[in-house]
């Protein structure tokens, strides 16, 4: 769940984009091969990917790879069974129909129509093979047909199936108000526990309601009975009232309103689900390809109070473990990625402030998994300025024949700058060790001063070397000649540490 909120939350305007295209693709292909057994199978191919994801996320490693395999067959097996009817779908469709063309609404079939002609047709016994296509397509099963696109009349339907007229021996299709194709060929059915009676027509007709939903209407040509077949049933009627009321339960008579208000629903609703499965797809790959990499960056203090500055700092960068795909990890600048803290809420002294995932700059797609160091220690404190003496620091021992006389300075005093804060406790600079068992004669020598703490430095930069001028003389002897004894050291050329 945090992965898809972080997916979602840094979502790029080019992800959204492809969701949308791809979304809109898909909803495409559903408004085409709607109401197909294409459609079905992709439906149980989509199916079959979310049960194989959630394999994956199960750790169920064989049951992922055999239903990896399986939607690979499956998707093979569509297009082999079904390439009829996909070439069909796809080449009845013109340029502007596939890429938005917007689907016509069912226009109310006229049953009285149908059922007037279908026994004025038995009654001259002239054989009639009528097709009423519902849900499922009959386009990957039915063949051979003329295109009509006429109104639907019962002078129509007689014309169509006199004697003598060339697609008299065809089936008639219709969808909704019009005849849409005659002289179709339907498929035979193969069984052997047909009655004996029953022709070519009864034939294909059982052929066709074996393969599909469609409702087929044979008129016999020898008795003029009829019959009407759908899904593996047949069923004589005897008056045009019980053919209508089989039609209508069947077929439906639905308002013309209310079935452009279902198709409404139904379209927006594929609609969704197409952007729903888009999106998954989308979490999905990013998890897929998700890449770690670990990026050193500068901290930017932000927000300062202008009568107060940052003398130190624990630390001036921190480490940034992101993630995100291969290819927006490698394309990340240096300058998309930026820490950033607020010393809005700071005092003079020692802060410390905590680094969250608010405080990271991270260009979109990119997800930020760890931050080290968590928290930063600065110290800010109002400038100020004081002037300190310079306090020489000794270590170790002079030679035992010597003695240190005297020893200061030049300059003995210098000025140093930092936060007032720090003046409050410290009176006195001093200099950086000086070993007195290195030294033998007088002389002055350059030492460095030790500023402490770090955040204190000298108003002039030259003078963090001092000239340390000292006195050697020789320490008494035994036989109490304490004349010769402090004669000073001659002095030899300045010795630097």
């Amino acid at each position: 769940m945090n992965f898809l909120l972080q997916s979602l939350a840094s979502l790029r305007w080019q992800d959204a984009f492809d969701i949308l295209l791809n979304g809109y693709m898909l909803f495409r292909l559903y408004v085409l091969f709607r109401g197909t057994n294409v459609i079905r199978m992709v439906i149980m191919i989509a199916i079959l990917w979310v049960l194989q994801r959630m394999a994956v996320g199960m750790g169920l490693i064989v049951t992922s790879w055999a239903m990896q395999g399986t939607i690979a067959a499956a998707a093979l097996i569509v297009i082999i069974v079904f390439r009829n009817e996909i070439a069909s779908v796809l080449q009845t469709r013109s340029l502007k129909s596939f890429f938005w063309g917007i689907p016509q609404r069912q226009t109310q079939t006229p049953i009285e129509i149908i059922v007037e002609s279908v026994y004025l047709l038995a009654r001259h016994k002239l054989g009639a093979l009528i097709v009423l296509p519902l849900k499922k397509g009959i386009e990957s099963v039915v063949h051979g047909g003329l295109p009509w696109q006429g109104k639907l009349s019962r002078e129509m339907l007689l014309s169509i199936f006199w004697h003598g007229t060339p697609v008299h021996d065809g089936a008639a299709i219709i969808q909704g108000d019009k005849v849409v194709e005659v002289a179709a060929i339907l498929p035979l059915s193969r069984r052997n526990d047909l009655p004996s009676h029953f022709g070519t027509r009864h034939r294909a007709a059982v052929g066709l309601a074996e393969q599909t939903d469609a409702i087929i209407i044979v008129v016999s040509e020898e008795r003029g009975e009829v019959t009407v077949f759908n899904d593996r049933s047949s069923k004589n009627i005897k008056t045009e009232s019980e053919l209508a009321r089989v039609l209508r339960e069947h077929a439906g008579t639905l308002p013309t309103a209310n079935g452009a208000r279902r198709q409404i629903v139904e379209l927006a609703g594929a609609a969704l689900i197409c952007l729903l499965v888009i999106t998954g797809i989308w979490i999905s790959f990013a998890r897929g390809f998700e890449t770690l990499v670990s990026l050193e960056v500068p901290v930017e203090f932000m927000n300062r109070d202008p009568k107060m500055e940052l003398f130190s700092a624990s630390t001036s960068s921190v480490k940034l473990q992101l993630s995100g795909s291969g290819s927006l990890i490698k394309s990340i600048r240096p300058d998309q990625v930026k820490v950033q803290l607020s010393l809005a809420k700071a005092v003079a002294g020692s802060n410390k402030i905590a680094i969250s995932r608010d405080n990271v700059v991270l260009p979109p797609g990119i997800q930020l998994k760890q931050i080290e160091p968590q928290d930063i220690q600065v110290n800010l404190d109002v400038p100020g300025h004081k002037m300190l003496p310079i306090q020489p620091v000794w270590s170790g021992k002079l030679p035992p024949d010597l003695i240190l006389e005297n020893a200061y300075t030049v300059p003995a005093t210098v000025k140093v700058v930092g936060g007032s804060l720090n003046f409050n406790e410290i009176d006195t600079i001093y200099t950086e060790n000086i070993p007195l068992e290195k030294i033998t004669t007088n002389g002055p020598m350059s030492v460095r001063l030790s500023l402490m703490p770090s955040s204190l430095k000298l108003a002039d930069e030259s003078l963090n070397q001092v000239k340390l001028i000292y006195t050697l003389v020789k320490r008494p002897s035994p036989s109490g000649d304490e004349v010769e004894s402090k004669t000073p050291l001659s002095e030899d050329p300045p010795v630097s540490n």
